[in-house]
């Protein structure tokens, strides 16, 4: 990604492991790009997440060739390297910030799992966090959003304004399930593109 300042609005940043990526998150993407009006959506594939330290992951630099891959057909998606490139573990809070200096002036729209937004409190300056960007906050049909406000409930709400809830029926399709059939022989086909199947295929991913 050009390390030049960029013109640009509304601009949506797609965080995640995507171990692997799968239709439920371009789903989101797409959803939240459209009720939001977002120019761009740039996916982000987590480096080393410091709420899960020991936590086994593919190794990053597959998952943003799988991302890559997903990402390649859609005009307004693109990918970025930025957190696997940034050594230590990998913060949102400066994600967020290198990627308002990079299109200064625009307004940023990070879009994530309502369960990840749930443990919001836990993230590294929450409350600078949520006053520099609004999230969308993806949840599946029937998920009970009561759960997430008690969580939250101290901050501020002038913060909690800037959080925003959209159901993704897609979202019923998971990176677990996905690495679970892959290891037990099962179809993956229509759970994610074509392309990132025959990269799993290919390469003997989530095998061991």
């Amino acid at each position: 990604m050009s390390k030049e300042p960029k013109q640009i609005s509304r601009l949506g940043i797609m965080g995640g492991t995507f171990d692997p990526i799968h239709y439920g998150h371009l789903v989101t993407a797409e959803g939240a790009r459209y009720e939001y009006d977002l120019e761009k959506v740039i996916f982000i594939p987590a480096g080393q997440p410091p709420h899960k330290p020991n936590f086994k992951r593919t190794q990053a630099w597959r998952r943003y060739e799988m991302t890559r891959l997903a990402v390649a057909t859609n005009p307004f998606f693109e990918e970025s390297p930025i957190e696997i490139e940034r050594p230590g573990p990998t913060y949102t809070i400066d994600t967020v910030q290198e990627i308002s200096r990079l299109y200064p002036g625009a307004q940023i729209f990070f879009i994530t799992g309502a369960d990840a937004v749930a443990e919001i409190l836990n993230w590294k300056k929450v409350e600078r966090l949520l006053s520099i960007c609004r999230f969308i906050a993806a949840t599946r049909p029937g998920y009970k959003q009561g759960e997430i406000w008690k969580k939250i409930g101290a901050l501020p709400q002038g913060l909690k304004n800037n959080i925003f809830y959209m159901e993704v029926p897609a979202l019923a399709i998971s990176s677990t399930d996905i690495r679970q059939r892959v290891r037990k022989g099962k179809p993956i086909k229509y759970l994610l593109p074509e392309p990132v199947e025959t990269y799993i295929t290919s390469n003997n991913i989530y095998l061991d």
